[in-house]
């Protein structure tokens, strides 16, 4: 949306106008920043009937809801809901505050993974799924809303997903379930910069996207590895120059492409590889032929899989990385 419209919309004849007119009214989202790295306000945290959480959350960096306060998060344990009354539980705890939360807010609700032999309990930790997607639209105002899912009763595993989706970093994610394995995380030894010491690739990084998603890996600490097309190299090592990244001209369709990626790494491991990369042909399906539609699976598909196996089976890619595709 236009900042024109959106500078207009902040003015009070604006305002007037767009409400009379039934126009949408936007609201500046908060995204990130050295300067705001947190949400500005106050954590509220609710649990809907009983928990099923052995032990306390993990500290989030946040401070509690004082008197009169508009929360800017609101944290739901609806671990322990495992029946229809749970569920009416959910609805009693967020009724009352989500009208009063603050622009920009955020909603996570923590849920469990629903029982293989309690089909009351699997079907009402299921239906919170659908309950987040519908909140994440009804929210408004750059506010989100975001289901966690516990595989087991420890709440440690969650802490950096929870700092993430109760930030400003989570701008545009909503609507989402995020299912936790049952495992102890390594935490970085610097939160602000949690991937220094690890060297991350990002196909199609010449711009757009992939120029962002290398600049966000950057910013946190990683060795990155820029990649594009030959025909993208002038563009794409100034993006690397920027960074501060390795520019590799490379096109991930070559038979050669895993193992020229792994000839570019700073130490010959990877612990992060970003498949960015891709293409499209704007035709309906009747109107293409076969030799248009061969070269998106090829780019979008074929070169994915054959990249990350190659990469998996040499060992390039350490144990406990990471692919994004």
């Amino acid at each position: 949306m236009a900042d024109r419209y959106l500078n207009l919309t902040g003015t009070a004849p604006g305002r007037f106008l767009a409400g009379r007119l039934g126009l949408p009214r936007p609201v500046p989202l908060r995204r990130w920043s050295l300067e705001h790295p947190r949400l500005d306000g106050p954590l509220l945290t609710l649990t809907a009937g009983s928990s099923a959480l052995d032990g306390p959350l993990p500290d989030l960096g946040t401070r509690p809801v004082a008197a009169a306060e508009r929360p800017a998060g609101v944290l739901l344990d609806a671990t322990g809901v495992s029946d229809v009354a749970g569920l009416a539980q959910v609805h009693a705890a967020l009724h009352p505050v989500v009208r009063g939360l603050a622009d920009c807010g955020r909603v996570v609700v923590l849920g469990a993974r629903p029982s293989a032999d309690d089909h009351h309990q699997a079907a009402a930790q299921q239906a919170l799924e659908g309950f987040v997607r519908s909140l994440g639209k009804e929210i408004g105002r750059g506010g989100t809303a975001n289901l966690v899912r516990l595989t087991g009763p420890s709440p440690s595993a969650a802490g950096s997903t929870l700092r993430f989706l109760l930030s400003p970093r989570s701008a545009y994610v909503s609507g989402q379930v995020v299912e936790l394995a049952d495992a102890e995380p390594e935490l970085p030894a610097d939160p602000a910069r949690p991937f220094t010491g690890r060297t991350a690739v990002v196909t199609g990084a010449a711009r757009g996207i992939g120029a962002a998603v290398a600049e966000v890996l950057a910013r946190d600490g990683a060795r990155v590895v820029a990649l594009d097309v030959p025909g993208a190299a002038g563009e794409l090592a100034r993006t690397a120059e920027r960074l501060g990244a390795t520019a590799l001209p490379l096109d991930i369709t070559t038979d050669d492409a895993a193992y020229r990626i792994a000839s570019a790494l700073p130490d010959g491991r990877l612990d992060v590889l970003v498949h960015n990369a891709g293409i499209t042909r704007d035709r309906r399906l009747a109107n293409m032929p076969a030799d248009r539609w061969a070269p998106v699976l090829d780019v979008n598909l074929a070169a994915v899989l054959d990249t990350t196996d190659a990469l998996l089976k040499t060992g390039t890619l350490c144990r406990g990385g990471r692919v994004v595709a």
